[in-house]
């Protein structure tokens, strides 16, 4: 992993190519959905963002709801990051929050979550994923109770925030809840190229939306390497995934 220039004001997402399109990075203290069908790699670009705040000095926190720890760690390092050493350090803390254990999980996000991220001193969250977090309710109002609170408790820490959440299948440019868009700051689009044939060719990323900043609005390619998510911001637009 590179350490991306830094840039006042601004939070480094720890991508290459991204902070090129974000003018510099998150405004900090955003809240940012990242949504994506499986495969496009949310929870790669969330582990890459905390483990650039750990190569800055920043504490991290990554709020799981769908791998345990061991498994998530073991993820992080097929792309050789420094997650050992930033969980030894401190720099890099990992949560578990069961969908099992409902009752618990609910009362925790809609209770004390934020001043729990904020006494850890986190700069950096990352939730993965609120489409799991909004089936812990069985109807609309509570799953909207759950995600706002979920969001006010991130920006509570005042902490820079990666939601990541699974795209509809049917319509895969808006999550799957359809709710998350509005609660967030901004809005990053992880999605498939496709040739002429219909057949998936490549991967492509675009910036939806990101309050108080401009942005990059084209679609454009990414890879996942060995080294994680690297985006090309040079290359033309190549129209919606």
């Amino acid at each position: 992993m590179s350490v991306s220039e830094l840039v006042p004001n601004r939070v480094s997402s720890g991508v290459p190519g991204l902070d090129e399109m974000l003018g510099g990075g998150f405004p900090p203290g955003h809240v940012v959905l990242v949504t994506g069908l499986p495969g496009t790699g949310k929870t790669c670009l969330g582990l890459q963002f905390l483990l650039q705040g750990a190569i800055n000095g920043e504490k991290g926190v990554f709020l799981s709801l769908e791998e345990d720890v061991p498994r998530l760690l073991e993820n992080a390092r097929q792309f050789a990051w420094p997650v050992d050493a930033a969980v030894e350090k401190g720099t890099l803390k990992v949560l578990r929050l069961d969908p099992k254990e409902t009752r618990q999980s609910l009362a925790r996000v809609q209770g004390d979550l934020g001043k729990e991220l904020k006494s850890m001193g986190a700069k950096r969250i990352v939730v993965d994923s609120v489409s799991l977090l909004n089936m812990l309710s069985d109807d609309e109002p509570g799953r909207r109770t759950t995600l706002f609170a979920l969001a006010a408790a991130c920006r509570q820490s005042a902490a820079t925030t990666l939601l990541t959440a699974e795209a509809d299948p049917i319509h895969p440019e808006v999550s799957r809840d359809g709710l998350t868009e509005y609660v967030a700051d901004g809005v990053i689009l992880l999605g498939y190229r496709t040739g002429n044939d219909g057949h998936r060719v490549g991967l492509a990323l675009r910036i939806l939306k990101m309050r108080r900043t401009a942005h990059v609005r084209t679609v454009q390619p990414y890879s996942i390497g060995s080294s994680g998510i690297t985006v090309d911001a040079k290359a033309v637009d190549f129209g919606g995934p």
